[in-house]
């Protein structure tokens, strides 16, 4: 079985197997995941009972228009249906915008979400990697990244914030400015996918921004704020003209009736949705935190629902990720397999402090030999209770 389950990572060249393929080469007794970046506080378990108990109904029939789903999200996110696009997941988004409004080339810091440099390779494109610097912990100098496309004469620029897989954030105001010294490119994108999970900011979205510009689309995801990557659903924010440039080429039913029941669910769900995301963020530093304590152990500030470390000096991230599967039953993502990083580095999701205790205690016994012992008890560091919390729903 061990060998099975590792060697789907082998097989897998760009991303991590799924959780099915894991449980169909295992004994059917999925690992704990620190791999796949959900929140594991939302849906909460009355609404999934809901689901569970309408399953039926859900899937026997065709779900609404997507124009429909979309109005019902907007009304949500007090955001004009003109200016938004619905997409099968942020990657089918992607996909379009590199079909439709990447002329020749795109700019994109490294390491980062995997789509980003890939999609575009894929249709012929120049991909101009920016890369992050280790020495300055992966963050992005916006001064530096726009020297960087001017340059090489770069069409379209992407930014991550905050960026997969290190958590680095930019605020607000620093990335308006980007967009609009980069007014005259065809295109920029700032992917907001992970923002909900930040409290470095109050209000950090720049949706509204965008859809005053010309050439800006702001792409968010909801199966990674709503713990329900399965569904596939997202959406990007821009001017009318360039959302509905893309809503034009998607197929009328490419959302599927589990997104239009759980999008109409929302609204109901507000206050549990705002506790998860509190709850996470309090994870967040607890999880650091204890990690930190790893002896040789490097953990970056992020602001995204998971942390990038750098493994210990002689540690090999896939001997470590093996071990910790077939050992312990925990599966992280080794980052070997993203352009800008090294088998080096982990992305770890954040989980509740049992899961962490227990990731903790495989690490120590696969990177240091150390006998197992009881976990540490939960993280007193300062501040973890104070966190962000919306003042209503946001996009």
């Amino acid at each position: 079985m061990a060998d099975s389950v590792t060697s789907l990572f082998r097989s897998n060249a760009a991303h991590s197997p799924s959780m099915a393929a894991l449980a169909r080469e295992s004994d059917g007794a999925g690992p704990v995941d620190f791999c796949i970046p959900c929140n594991p506080y939302f849906p909460t378990p009355a609404m999934f009972e809901d689901m569970a108990t309408r399953l039926r109904e859900i899937i026997t029939y065709y779900p609404s228009s997507a124009d429909t789903i979309t109005a019902e999200l907007c009304s949500l996110l007090q955001l004009p249906p003109q200016c938004v696009a619905m997409g099968n997941g942020s990657t089918e988004l992607i996909t379009w915008i590199d079909h439709l409004l990447v002329r020749e080339s795109l700019a994109v810091p490294v390491p980062t979400f995997g789509r980003w440099t890939d999609q575009p390779m894929e249709t012929g494109k120049r991909v101009d990697m920016f890369p992050l610097q280790e020495s300055s912990g992966f963050a992005l100098d916006l001064a530096q990244y726009a020297e960087f496309i001017r340059a090489r004469g770069t069409k379209v620029a992407v930014i991550c914030n905050p960026n997969n897989p290190d958590g680095g954030f930019l605020h607000k105001h620093a990335i308006v400015q980007f967009m609009d010294a980069m007014a005259d490119l065809d295109l920029v994108v700032i992917d907001e996918s992970f923002l909900e999970f930040a409290d470095a900011e109050n209000e950090p979205s720049v949706v509204h921004e965008a859809m005053l510009r010309p050439n800006v689309i702001v792409l968010r995801s909801l199966g990674k704020n709503f713990g329900l990557h399965g569904i596939r659903f997202g959406y990007l924010v821009a001017n009318p003209s360039l959302a509905g440039r893309v809503r034009s080429m998607l197929p009328k039913w490419n959302l599927n009736s589990f997104a239009e029941h759980v999008v109409f669910m929302l609204k109901e769900h507000g206050p549990e949705y705002v506790q998860s995301l509190h709850q996470v963020r309090r994870d967040r530093m607890d999880m650091s935190g204890q990690l930190s304590s790893l002896p040789g152990l490097t953990v970056y500030p992020s602001q995204g629902n998971f942390l990038f470390v750098r493994l210990p000096v002689g540690a090999e991230g896939t001997v470590v990720r093996d071990r910790m599967l077939t050992e312990h039953r925990i599966l992280v993502r080794e980052c070997g397999n993203k352009i800008g990083s090294s088998s080096r580095f982990l992305r770890l999701v954040v989980r509740p402090q049992a899961d962490v205790r227990r990731l903790v205690s495989g690490l120590e016994q696969v990177l240091y030999g150390a006998p197992r012992r009881e976990p540490p008890g939960p993280s007193t560091l300062p501040g973890t209770a104070t966190a962000r919390v919306p003042r209503r729903w946001t996009a």
